[in-house]
């Protein structure tokens, strides 16, 4: 990922539900469209027993306009009446980044 001047990162914590029920689908799918929002950086993601996904916006308007987008908005109903026992979300702004990559120092 590009430093950017200034960014933002929406950290999603959650633990699911027992089952599918949908989720990947409904995941790959709200993953595609965040990709096409304007402000849209990057997005990674992980899980065992704690889910934590992580995307990353140009503004604080980028992530509001996500978090209004009418399909995403049928995700986030869908993730509290099936699919998440608990979450919490979290807007921080980068103030700094660095990386390693094993494969890039030989």
């Amino acid at each position: 990922m590009e430093l950017l001047k200034q960014y933002y990162a929406v950290i999603f914590t959650n633990t699911r539900t027992v089952g599918d029920n949908g989720y990947a689908e409904m995941a790959a799918a709200m993953e595609t469209l965040a990709r096409k929002q304007k402000g849209f950086i990057d997005f990674e993601t992980a899980r065992d027993q704690l889910g934590i996904s992580v995307s990353y916006w140009d503004s604080l308007e980028a992530i509001a306009n996500w978090k209004a987008n009418l399909d995403h908005q049928v995700a986030q109903n869908k993730g509290m009446s099936d699919w998440y026992s608990w979450y919490k979300v979290r807007v921080c702004r980068v103030e700094r980044e660095y990386e390693f990559n094993h494969r890039k120092s030989k």
